[in-house]
């Protein structure tokens, strides 16, 4: 599945986005607000391409000036998501390198996929979460819709060995259909 915006190719991944995946998933100040380590190399990108973004519903996100991977945006759904064991609902995630923050790609790049969820994937809700601090994360949910839910105290970040503070939102399909 291909999609599309006014700037950005929402594509699968491709072993070959390794090196682009490294210079923007290496920055400290993307992964670790995540809930991720910084990738350490090249090879570790490639292995996590393979064995982390290569399944269903999980985009590169190219930036069509260059027609090279900039972030990553997903819809999680099944086991990959803890918010929910609904079959009709499931999870935003997603992560954009550094030199693309402040220019509204991640609401551009959301705003698509919440459309293909809703209208081609017939969900119903979608869950997105963030953790204490990750204020664009917050505010990429807010533009979208997103409607808070509750907040957690000691959230597990199994990746980064620690605890955190979690807030989730969601988004139903029938307030999808308000905003149209």
């Amino acid at each position: 599945m291909i999609l599309e915006t006014n700037r950005l190719i929402l594509r699968p991944w491709e072993e070959s986005d390794a090196e682009e995946c490294y210079k923007y998933a290496k920055d400290p100040l993307v992964g670790p607000i995540c809930g991720w380590i910084p990738h350490v190399n090249v090879a570790e990108s490639k292995r996590i391409i393979k064995n982390v973004l290569s399944v269903p519903e999980t985009y590169a996100l190219i930036w069509k000036e260059t027609n090279l991977p900039i972030g990553n945006i997903a819809l999680k759904m099944g086991t990959d998501t803890d918010l929910t064991e609904k079959e009709d609902e499931c999870e935003l995630g997603y992560w954009l390198g550094v030199p693309y923050w402040g220019m509204g790609i991640m609401p551009e790049a959301a705003e698509e996929l919440l459309r293909h969820a809703f209208e081609e994937l017939g969900m119903k809700k979608v869950w997105c979460a963030y953790y204490d601090g990750n204020e664009k994360s917050k505010r990429v949910q807010e533009k979208c819709g997103f409607q808070y839910q509750w907040t957690t105290q000691d959230v597990d970040v199994p990746l980064l060995q620690e605890k955190r503070t979690g807030h989730v939102n969601c988004l139903t399909k029938k307030e999808w259909d308000r905003r149209k």
